[in-house]
């Protein structure tokens, strides 16, 4: 009988999966409404410098400074910031399922996540990630972004976990292709309960208290 390889690790996206998408094009297109921004535009300038936020190379300020703030607004940057942090919101249910997988099993917890310095302190802080997260690799802290392999290279290294031993859930298609052809076994996360059905076929039971909300 072929014997079963222990997983120890989890890796985990952030948006999509703990939390909504911090700043995605749904999130920009509210603020274009809210602040009576030329939408094209902003999108125009945020695809060419966002990639650059995100790999931790420019300040909240500057990347505003670059797709907002080039001309003069009726509003402060201040008020920009604050609309953009709202954005976030938990998914409690899969927050409250990694708990308890921690607890059960003694997992590490390790994020992998595409995320820009000033909005993930702020989401790690608000929504208190730092209570059952151990390793944040996050791309504003390590310079390199997913779908760049490194990362998860870099995530195996810091978490000093064997491929075979991790478990990754993400919600983008591509990034789990990718962890998968490094040896990293890879969920789609689409909701939480065939996430937690795909958990379970791996040996990863929750307890019976894991709240069971729809996203």
């Amino acid at each position: 009988m072929k014997k079963t390889i222990p997983i120890t690790t989890l890796f985990l996206d952030i948006g999509g999966v703990l939390l909504t998408d911090g700043w995605d094009h749904l999130a920009r297109r509210r603020a274009a409404k809210h602040f009576k921004l030329n939408w094209a535009e902003m999108e125009e300038r945020h695809s060419l410098t966002f990639d650059t936020y995100e790999e931790g190379k420019l300040t909240l300020e500057e990347y505003l400074g670059r797709v907002v703030f080039h001309q003069k607004r009726p509003f402060t940057q201040a008020q920009f910031r604050r609309f953009m942090f709202a954005q976030s919101k938990p998914y409690s249910e899969m927050i409250e399922l990694v708990r308890k997988l921690k607890a059960k099993y003694g997992l590490k917890i390790a994020v992998v996540s595409n995320e820009a310095r000033e909005l993930n302190s702020h989401r790690i802080r608000k929504f208190k990630l730092y209570e059952f997260v151990d390793l944040f690799i996050s791309s504003c802290f390590v310079h390199v972004r997913k779908p760049d392999a490194d990362i998860f290279r870099l995530a195996l290294d810091i978490a000093q976990a064997p491929a075979r031993q991790v478990v990754y859930i993400e919600n983008t298609p591509m990034f789990v292709q990718i962890a998968e052809g490094l040896g990293i076994r890879s969920i789609l996360h689409t909701d939480y309960r065939s996430t937690c059905a795909k958990l379970a076929s791996l040996g990863l039971q929750p307890d019976e208290g894991v709240i069971h909300e729809t996203r």
